[in-house]
Protein backbone atom coordinates (compact mmCIF):
# COMPACT_ATOMS: atom_id res chain seq x y z
CA UNK A 1 0.00 0.00 0.00
CA UNK A 2 2.84 2.18 0.89
CA UNK A 3 4.06 1.63 -2.53
CA UNK A 4 0.76 2.40 -4.26
CA UNK A 5 0.10 5.50 -2.60
CA UNK A 6 4.15 6.64 -3.43
CA UNK A 7 4.00 5.91 -7.03
CA UNK A 8 0.34 7.63 -6.74
CA UNK A 9 1.72 10.95 -5.36
CA UNK A 10 4.70 10.99 -7.37
CA UNK A 11 3.35 10.35 -10.82
CA UNK A 12 0.42 13.30 -10.33
CA UNK A 13 3.16 15.63 -9.15
CA UNK A 14 5.03 15.06 -12.21
CA UNK A 15 1.88 15.83 -14.28
CA UNK A 16 0.93 18.44 -12.24
CA UNK A 17 4.42 20.18 -11.79
CA UNK A 18 5.54 19.46 -15.36
CA UNK A 19 2.54 19.67 -17.40
CA UNK A 20 1.16 22.63 -14.89
CA UNK A 21 4.44 24.30 -15.94
CA UNK A 22 3.59 24.34 -19.60
CA UNK A 23 -0.23 24.76 -18.67
CA UNK A 24 -0.18 27.77 -16.37
CA UNK A 25 3.29 29.28 -16.61
CA UNK A 26 4.46 28.40 -20.12
CA UNK A 27 4.33 32.09 -21.65
CA UNK A 28 6.49 32.74 -18.86
CA UNK A 29 8.73 30.24 -18.28
CA UNK A 30 9.00 29.39 -22.60
CA UNK A 31 10.37 25.49 -23.02
CA UNK A 32 13.26 25.91 -20.92
CA UNK A 33 11.11 26.62 -18.03
CA UNK A 34 9.04 23.96 -18.50
CA UNK A 35 11.81 21.55 -19.21
CA UNK A 36 13.23 22.19 -15.81
CA UNK A 37 10.12 22.03 -13.92
CA UNK A 38 9.94 18.09 -15.46
CA UNK A 39 13.60 17.45 -14.37
CA UNK A 40 12.76 18.93 -11.26
CA UNK A 41 9.74 17.15 -10.12
CA UNK A 42 11.91 14.05 -10.73
CA UNK A 43 14.39 15.29 -8.35
CA UNK A 44 11.79 16.17 -5.86
CA UNK A 45 9.96 12.98 -5.86
CA UNK A 46 13.75 10.97 -5.90
CA UNK A 47 14.55 12.00 -2.94
CA UNK A 48 10.33 12.27 -1.81
CA UNK A 49 9.31 8.88 -2.37
CA UNK A 50 12.48 7.21 -3.43
CA UNK A 51 12.98 5.35 -0.35
CA UNK A 52 9.38 3.85 -0.31
CA UNK A 53 8.95 2.69 -3.81
CA UNK A 54 12.02 3.66 -5.78
CA UNK A 55 10.26 6.71 -8.06
CA UNK A 56 9.48 5.21 -11.01
CA UNK A 57 6.15 7.08 -11.62
CA UNK A 58 6.19 6.07 -14.85
CA UNK A 59 4.68 2.42 -16.08
CA UNK A 60 7.83 2.16 -18.92
CA UNK A 61 10.12 2.31 -16.21
CA UNK A 62 8.51 -0.36 -14.25
CA UNK A 63 8.14 -2.04 -17.49
CA UNK A 64 12.25 -1.71 -17.43
CA UNK A 65 12.78 -2.37 -14.51
CA UNK A 66 10.81 -5.83 -14.52
CA UNK A 67 12.80 -6.87 -17.92
CA UNK A 68 16.39 -6.36 -16.11
CA UNK A 69 14.81 -8.54 -13.50
CA UNK A 70 14.48 -5.67 -10.66
CA UNK A 71 10.76 -6.52 -9.77
CA UNK A 72 8.25 -8.79 -10.00
CA UNK A 73 5.34 -8.15 -12.94
CA UNK A 74 2.39 -8.24 -9.78
CA UNK A 75 4.63 -5.38 -8.65
CA UNK A 76 4.81 -4.11 -12.17
CA UNK A 77 0.93 -4.00 -12.38
CA UNK A 78 0.25 -2.50 -9.05
CA UNK A 79 2.72 0.13 -9.92
CA UNK A 80 0.89 0.84 -13.59
CA UNK A 81 -2.41 1.07 -11.78
CA UNK A 82 -1.15 4.22 -9.00
CA UNK A 83 0.78 5.69 -12.04
CA UNK A 84 -2.23 5.82 -14.26
CA UNK A 85 -4.20 6.84 -11.74
CA UNK A 86 -1.94 9.63 -10.09
CA UNK A 87 -1.71 11.00 -13.68
CA UNK A 88 -5.38 11.29 -14.28
CA UNK A 89 -5.90 13.03 -11.03
CA UNK A 90 -3.12 15.28 -11.21
CA UNK A 91 -3.97 16.23 -15.06
CA UNK A 92 -7.90 16.74 -13.20
CA UNK A 93 -6.18 19.18 -10.96
CA UNK A 94 -4.47 21.24 -13.57
CA UNK A 95 -7.68 21.00 -15.71
CA UNK A 96 -9.68 22.82 -12.80
CA UNK A 97 -7.33 25.43 -12.18
CA UNK A 98 -6.78 25.91 -15.79
CA UNK A 99 -10.23 26.46 -16.13
CA UNK A 100 -10.93 28.34 -12.76
CA UNK A 101 -8.60 30.54 -14.29
CA UNK A 102 -10.28 30.82 -17.63
CA UNK A 103 -7.29 29.35 -19.63
CA UNK A 104 -8.54 26.05 -20.41
CA UNK A 105 -6.26 24.52 -23.15
CA UNK A 106 -4.46 20.96 -23.89
CA UNK A 107 -3.68 20.69 -20.33
CA UNK A 108 0.12 20.09 -21.69
CA UNK A 109 -0.93 16.66 -23.96
CA UNK A 110 1.59 15.14 -26.18
CA UNK A 111 1.06 14.91 -29.86
CA UNK A 112 2.75 15.16 -33.13
CA UNK A 113 1.55 16.38 -37.01
CA UNK A 114 -0.13 19.45 -38.89
CA UNK A 115 -0.97 22.22 -35.59
CA UNK A 116 1.11 20.32 -32.99
CA UNK A 117 4.09 22.66 -31.71
CA UNK A 118 6.94 21.80 -34.75
CA UNK A 119 4.50 19.78 -36.48
CA UNK A 120 6.97 17.14 -36.99
CA UNK A 121 5.71 14.03 -38.61
CA UNK A 122 4.27 10.79 -37.10
CA UNK A 123 7.55 8.88 -37.94
CA UNK A 124 9.85 11.20 -36.26
CA UNK A 125 7.77 11.41 -33.33
CA UNK A 126 7.86 7.86 -32.83
CA UNK A 127 11.41 7.49 -33.32
CA UNK A 128 12.12 10.40 -30.82
CA UNK A 129 9.78 8.87 -28.38
CA UNK A 130 11.76 4.73 -28.60
CA UNK A 131 15.29 6.70 -28.18
CA UNK A 132 14.89 9.07 -25.79
CA UNK A 133 12.49 6.16 -23.59
CA UNK A 134 15.30 3.78 -24.31
CA UNK A 135 18.30 6.48 -23.17
CA UNK A 136 16.50 7.79 -20.11
CA UNK A 137 15.49 3.48 -19.06
CA UNK A 138 19.66 3.51 -18.91
CA UNK A 139 20.15 6.28 -16.93
CA UNK A 140 17.85 4.95 -14.84
CA UNK A 141 18.93 1.55 -14.09
CA UNK A 142 22.70 2.63 -14.35
CA UNK A 143 22.58 5.14 -11.27
CA UNK A 144 20.45 2.84 -9.16
CA UNK A 145 22.33 -0.13 -10.14
CA UNK A 146 25.69 -1.96 -8.50
CA UNK A 147 28.01 0.31 -8.48
CA UNK A 148 26.42 3.09 -8.74
CA UNK A 149 26.20 6.17 -5.88
CA UNK A 150 22.67 6.10 -5.29
CA UNK A 151 22.44 9.05 -3.15
CA UNK A 152 23.11 11.26 -6.27
CA UNK A 153 20.92 9.11 -8.76
CA UNK A 154 17.54 11.63 -8.46
CA UNK A 155 20.01 14.62 -9.58
CA UNK A 156 21.50 12.29 -12.82
CA UNK A 157 17.46 11.26 -13.24
CA UNK A 158 16.11 14.09 -13.13
CA UNK A 159 18.75 16.01 -15.34
CA UNK A 160 18.33 13.95 -17.80
CA UNK A 161 14.54 14.28 -17.73
CA UNK A 162 15.02 17.90 -18.12
CA UNK A 163 17.51 17.46 -21.36
CA UNK A 164 14.87 15.12 -22.70
CA UNK A 165 12.50 18.08 -22.76
CA UNK A 166 14.80 20.50 -23.77
CA UNK A 167 15.80 18.59 -26.92
CA UNK A 168 12.56 17.41 -27.91
CA UNK A 169 9.24 19.50 -26.53
CA UNK A 170 9.13 20.61 -29.74
CA UNK A 171 8.73 16.92 -31.53
CA UNK A 172 6.32 15.56 -29.23
CA UNK A 173 5.81 17.43 -26.13
CA UNK A 174 7.88 14.71 -24.88
CA UNK A 175 6.21 11.22 -23.23
CA UNK A 176 8.83 8.85 -22.54
CA UNK A 177 6.10 8.03 -19.70
CA UNK A 178 2.94 7.01 -20.95
CA UNK A 179 1.16 7.80 -17.61
CA UNK A 180 2.18 11.51 -18.31
CA UNK A 181 0.05 11.56 -21.42
CA UNK A 182 -2.37 9.50 -20.47
CA UNK A 183 -3.78 11.80 -17.83
CA UNK A 184 -4.21 14.56 -20.04
CA UNK A 185 -5.17 12.89 -23.08
CA UNK A 186 -8.11 10.99 -21.48
CA UNK A 187 -9.42 14.70 -20.73
CA UNK A 188 -8.97 16.89 -23.35
CA UNK A 189 -9.68 14.14 -25.93
CA UNK A 190 -10.22 14.62 -29.48
CA UNK A 191 -6.45 14.69 -31.58
CA UNK A 192 -4.72 14.09 -27.68
CA UNK A 193 -6.75 10.60 -27.30
CA UNK A 194 -6.30 9.85 -30.50
CA UNK A 195 -2.44 9.94 -30.84
CA UNK A 196 -2.11 8.19 -27.49
CA UNK A 197 -1.42 4.94 -29.30
CA UNK A 198 2.32 6.21 -30.10
CA UNK A 199 2.98 7.50 -26.16
CA UNK A 200 2.20 4.29 -25.25
CA UNK A 201 3.54 1.92 -27.81
CA UNK A 202 6.84 4.12 -28.45
CA UNK A 203 7.82 4.41 -24.28
CA UNK A 204 7.17 0.53 -24.12
CA UNK A 205 9.82 -0.26 -27.04
CA UNK A 206 12.28 1.92 -25.57
CA UNK A 207 11.60 0.88 -22.17
CA UNK A 208 12.52 -2.87 -23.57
CA UNK A 209 15.43 -1.93 -25.38
CA UNK A 210 16.95 0.15 -22.83
CA UNK A 211 16.72 -2.98 -20.05
CA UNK A 212 17.59 -5.54 -22.58
CA UNK A 213 21.26 -4.39 -22.28
CA UNK A 214 20.92 -4.94 -18.23
CA UNK A 215 19.08 -7.89 -18.61
CA UNK A 216 21.41 -9.55 -21.11
CA UNK A 217 24.34 -7.28 -19.42
CA UNK A 218 25.78 -5.92 -22.68
CA UNK A 219 25.60 -3.08 -19.57
CA UNK A 220 27.15 -4.16 -16.28
CA UNK A 221 29.20 -2.52 -13.44
CA UNK A 222 32.96 -3.83 -13.59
Amino acid sequence: MSKFLAEFIGTLTLVLFGCGAAVLGGDHVGQLGIALAFGFAIVAMAYGIGPISGCHVNPAVSLGAFIAGRMSAREMVIYWVAQFAGATVGAAILWYIANAGGLGGSLGANGWGEGYLGEFPMQAAFAFEVVMTALFVIVILGSTGAGSSPGFAGLAIGITLAVIHIVGIQVTGVSVNPARSFGPAILVQGQALSQLWLFIVAPAIGAAIGAALYRFNLLKAA
